[in-house]
């Protein structure tokens, strides 16, 4: 009796299985900007910087107001999106640090599957282009978690000259060391992203759907831009801001380039695509802007984690439409998995939801009624339109985003009884969530190959740095002047443009930093 069962129940799941695997999937491409500002892009009002093909997503497709990153840093919310949770669940609090000093265990463990994974194993074409920084080691890196073509650096930053000066990591084709690029960087992402394209479509398995996540680097830093990209913006005076645009022209057409290979292959109507940015923009180091929105990359208010954030899928969603309730970066996930039939069991459960039938209108309700975020010493949570904001080192506040989306006017002494409302649905979820199993890494506080030393962690290697940096304090006034320091962080530690820096102003700077990286 128990051999029929199984089966039946083998029978039953194939037949179940079987429409799944049907030609008329969608193919699906996540577009992740990195470190791009609410303010930068022309449909969020940007205008001093086009960005058509960015815009062509929104206008073709749904753009979201309030479109949330998992984290207001670049790898924890990496990896929220690619799990389709909150990356608190599997200990992903803290970015890594560098590379050569990252902690052995940093990265996606193995047991929690990626959308790459999941779409691989429904015979999707899976392709990945750009920054990885989930997972240095064996068995934790791109080409070993779903892909099945990959052309990318696993560190969080890197040059985009050929042959940069700066942050070189090593660039891997397939997992293995690549050193012959010639081109910067950006272009070479979208060049192979057409080739992945390109090449599926001419296989024998052209009728199956492909997934490509093209994960730009742009617009991190280090800002460096071609002069072609930079002739673009003679009329931007500022040296900074005009590399930076550079930069975001250069993201512009990459996508541009691989969605006119899209067209080229009669494909837009059965593609859909996402674009978004892994968490705001980091105002003074890079010119990103993110208006209206208070704070930048690395805090929990508005500007460090609310991001543009469109979709498509010309004749599935509408065109040209605006959707007003919050969304996460998990829901793109969630999304990609529904819409390619990937069945999800009951101990298999994420975090993200589908967005169809929210953005067709079928399901009236809001996708979340509740959204969370953790990163270390500081924490905020979002339940309706009210805001809960916990800075690190500072009280914390409340605010009414229903006509406070600049978080202008704390109302923590004000509505003691909301904030302590609020403050319990945070609670309650973060006690869901595992602890953080590591600490950001660098040469102060560890060794390389991640053994921290001992005595070591957090905030102690800040101090190190910061000492270091006064050490040029030669009057002994307590702050350095640019004759005395004239590095390059300067200007970022100088929070007041007074043009002196403080061991304040460079202990807030260098834990910004840590927090970016």
């Amino acid at each position: 009796m128990r051999k029929s069962l199984s089966i039946l129940t083998t029978t039953l799941v194939t037949l179940l299985v079987i429409p799944l695997l049907a030609k008329d999937r969608p193919n699906i491409i996540i577009f992740l900007a990195d470190d791009l500002g609410y303010a930068d892009v022309g449909f969020n009002g940007c205008d001093d910087i086009p960005t058509p093909n960015i815009d062509s997503i929104a206008t073709k497709g749904v753009k979201f107001t309030d479109g949330y990153a998992n984290h207001p840093v670049c790898s924890p919310s990496r990896a929220g999106l690619l799990t389709g949770m909150y990356q608190h669940r599997f200990g992903f609090e803290n970015n890594s640090g560098p590379e050569d000093y990252a902690a052995p265990n940093f990265g996606v463990p193995r047991d929690v599957p990626m959308i790459s994974e999941r779409l691989q194993k429904v015979g999707y074409k899976t392709g990945m282009v750009g920054k990885w920084h989930v997972g240095f080691n064996e068995g934790l890196r791109p080409h070993e978690r779903g892909y099945d073509f990959t052309y990318v650096f696993h560190s969080g930053a890197r040059t985009f000259y050929p042959k940069g000066p700066k942050q070189n990591n090593q660039l891997f084709k397939d997992g293995e060391p690549f050193n012959d690029e010639t081109e910067y960087l950006t272009d070479a992402f979208a060049r192979d992203s057409v080739k992945f394209i390109n090449d599926h479509k001419a296989s024998d398995e052209s009728d199956d759907p492909f997934f490509l996540f093209f994960s730009f680097n742009a617009v991190h830093l280090p800002l460096e831009a071609t002069k072609q990209y930079e002739s673009r913006f003679p009329k931007i005076k500022n040296k900074n801001r005009k590399t930076y645009a550079g930069m975001l022209s250069a993201l512009d057409d990459a996508m541009g380039r691989v969605m006119e290979t899209v067209r080229k292959h009669g494909e837009e109507e059965n593609t859909l695509v996402f674009f978004y940015s892994d968490n705001g923009g980091p105002t003074k180091e890079t010119t990103s802007r993110n208006d209206p929105l208070r704070g930048f990359k690395g805090t929990l208010f508005e500007g460090g984690i609310r991001v543009p954030y469109a979709v498509q899928w010309p004749g599935k969603i509408p065109a040209d439409e605006t959707y007003t309730h919050p969304i996460m970066s998990f829901d793109i996930t969630a999304t990609a998995l529904a819409v390619a039939g990937v069945q999800l069991s009951g101990d298999d459960t994420i975090d993200g939801k589908n967005l169809l039938p929210y953005l067709t209108g079928s399901n009236k309700e809001k996708p979340h009624e509740k959204l969370f975020w953790r990163s270390s010493a500081q924490h905020a949570a979002r339940v309706g339109n009210w805001k809960l904001v916990k800075p690190r080192g500072e009280s914390t506040m409340l605010f009414d985003l229903s006509n406070d989306m600049g978080e202008k006017t704390d109302l923590a002494a004000t509505n003691p009884k909301k904030l302590k409302e609020v403050q319990a649905v945070y609670a309650a979820w973060s006690h869901q969530m595992e602890k953080p199993r590591w600490i950001r890494q660098d040469r102060t506080n560890a060794e390389v190959g991640g053994k921290l030393k001992r005595g070591r962690a957090g905030n102690q290697g800040i101090e190190d740095r910061v000492a270091r940096i006064f050490e040029n304090d030669k009057n002994g006034d307590g702050r350095l002047s640019r004759k005395e320091y004239d590095g390059q962080y300067f200007d970022t530690m100088d929070r007041n443009d007074n043009g002196f820096v403080t061991k304040r102003e460079a202990t807030a700077a260098m834990r910004q930093y840590d927090n970016n990286e």
